[in-house]
């Protein structure tokens, strides 16, 4: 058996996941679950540039940055491109409404098995409560999705209620504005293994991220870091 993980629609496989037990990490959440050793995966961008895809970290629990931005929701929120769940169910932890949202039925999937609400859908089409929603998130790189990161805020920023608000994570500063395609390499090292095909995919970095918010009709209402990794609080203009 396989499972996968979503990117804008290509689905990384990982080869033997469905066949290990799903666990439970200290505090008694569902954890998906992960064979002992996988191929890595590098999303590797037309640039030149690769980076290493977290997988292990998608299926775990919530580290503390996730942890930090869950905090910061006190509302009903939508979890877009949710992959395996682990902020879906860090948002239930807390008694919010929450709902994930991917395009990979396996994510979805993985994401009920945490007990929580998931939805197989692309942002872009129609999606529960929209307009109505306190909170809408993008992690893991999700600024990615469809390569048009104005277009996506635009998208996001429909779904909020008025006094609504979009976490959105971002490049470190001095990333800038990066748009193009990507592939996910899948093998032993990443050097030599399986290629998907491309999609379009893009990169915001901290420092330009306003600019492409206030193209979008929201504006930063304050930028978050936790540790190596950064975020940006946005709402309506």
């Amino acid at each position: 058996m396989t499972s996968t993980i979503s990117l804008d629609g290509f689905a990384v496989v990982l080869g033997g996941l469905d066949g290990w037990p799903a666990g439970r990490d200290a505090r008694g959440t569902p954890v998906a679950p992960l064979p002992p050793a996988e191929p890595e995966h590098w999303l590797v961008h037309t640039d030149g540039r690769r980076d290493l895809l977290p997988v292990r970290r998608w299926h775990g629990p919530p580290e503390p940055a996730i942890e930090s931005i869950a905090a910061r929701c006190d509302g009903p929120t939508i979890d877009l491109g949710c992959g395996p769940g682990r902020l879906t169910r860090a948002l239930a932890q807390r008694g919010l409404v929450a709902l994930g949202v991917d395009i990979s039925a396996e994510a979805v999937r993985l994401t009920q098995g945490r007990g929580v609400v998931a939805l197989r859908r692309d942002v872009f089409d129609p999606l529960p409560g929209e307009g109505r929603w306190a909170h809408a998130l993008l992690v893991d790189g999700n600024i990615g999705i469809g390569g048009d990161p104005v277009r996506l805020l635009r998208r996001c920023g429909a779904l909020l209620a008025v006094d609504g608000t979009l976490l959105v994570e971002v490049e470190p500063p001095g990333a800038g504005l990066w748009q193009g395609q990507a592939y996910v390499l899948s093998g032993p090292t990443g050097d030599e293994g399986r290629r998907g095909p491309a999609f379009p995919w893009a990169r915001v970095g901290a420092d330009v991220v306003a600019g492409t918010a206030a193209a979008a009709g929201l504006r930063v209402a304050r930028q978050l870091r936790f540790g190596n990794r950064w975020f940006a609080e946005l709402v309506r203009q």
